[in-house]
């Protein structure tokens, strides 16, 4: 794992696949990764709220062993990075920022970003303030306009808990940082570190989202040309459909990918690996390549948001 400065905070990421310094990864299905050049299809994949770049390691691996350059960061507050308690640090805008100093201290030019949940809007800064450092978006269950009152909900008795019981919270941090991470299986980790982790700095990070704007507006959202990929599910109050198909519909050159459920891409990942392979194989492929492939394919059809 390595790091760098991001406003005097150490930031913490790491490299699957091509460019100096990488690490070379085995895919999770047994092919061992390509290299690839330093500034070659660079792929950034940033993880959900209060979770760490753990979580998308396996798909890292694999999208590393197709000849990708996978990287995953820790956003500040998450895993390895510094965790302030100033709540003033946490906000969408401050990821996005992150996401293009990452960029910047690779000497990356252009990436595809993929986010999830808290790192899908992320990735919607990036498209918001340096659109031109973008190569695609790979935007996995945002939370959009449809998606704001069950958030809340959902995360308040959390922050609550945080702030106002980090005795407690504190106490069961020590009792799970016991677990032997070897007794459970990889995503139990990722899901048990969301209680491993002290308590306080996650309750500033609550109330710095919660205080700032979750998404770009859906007027600026109308204005993003970058390729997109929009994975939604179903059965999920807190990142709708209709949030998904929503974000589809309002940027030029998205489309929307149905995943069967929350699960799909990390206990089944076959079907929606290749999806995002795909897609990274078509927005760096070569201009004319693209343009020829783009005139003899029919437009796909979109889901219209539940």
């Amino acid at each position: 794992m390595s790091s760098f400065k991001f406003e005097g905070q150490r930031i913490a990421y790491t490299e699957y696949g091509g460019g100096p310094a990488a690490m070379t990864a085995t895919g999770t299905r047994g092919r061992t990764a390509k290299s690839s050049p330093a500034d070659g299809r660079p792929v950034i994949l940033l993880h959900g709220l209060l979770l760490t770049q753990e979580m998308h390691r396996p798909l890292a691996e694999d999208l590393a062993a197709r000849g990708n350059r996978a990287i995953t960061l820790d956003l500040l507050g998450h895993g390895a990075s510094d965790r302030p308690r100033d709540m003033w640090r946490y906000s969408m805008a401050f990821y996005g920022q992150q996401v293009i100093a990452l960029m910047d201290h690779l000497g990356i030019d252009q990436a595809v970003v993929m986010g999830t949940s808290l790192g899908a809007n992320a990735a919607l800064e990036v498209a918001s303030m340096r659109p031109e450092r973008l190569r695609g978006l790979v935007i996995e269950m945002p939370v959009l306009d449809n998606g704001l009152l069950s958030s809340a909900l959902t995360f308040t008795p959390l922050l609550v808990a945080l702030t106002f019981g980090e005795p407690a919270m504190k106490l069961l941090s020590r009792v799970t940082r016991a677990v032997p991470r070897r007794l459970l299986p990889h995503y139990g980790n990722v899901m048990l570190d969301l209680v491993r982790q002290e308590p306080g700095p996650g309750g500033a990070l609550l109330q710095g989202l919660f205080f700032g704007r979750i998404a770009p507006h859906r007027t600026e959202r109308r204005t993003f040309e970058m390729p997109t990929l929009v994975l939604g599910h179903r059965r999920d109050p807190v990142h709708p459909f209709s949030d998904a198909g929503m974000l589809a519909e309002e940027m030029p050159k998205a489309r929307l990918l149905e995943a069967d459920s929350l699960l799909e891409l990390r206990m089944r990942p076959e079907r929606l690996t290749e999806e995002i392979a795909s897609f990274l194989d078509d927005v760096w492929a070569p201009r004319a390549r693209k343009r020829s492939a783009s005139a003899s394919r029919k437009p796909a059809k979109r889901r219209q948001p539940a």
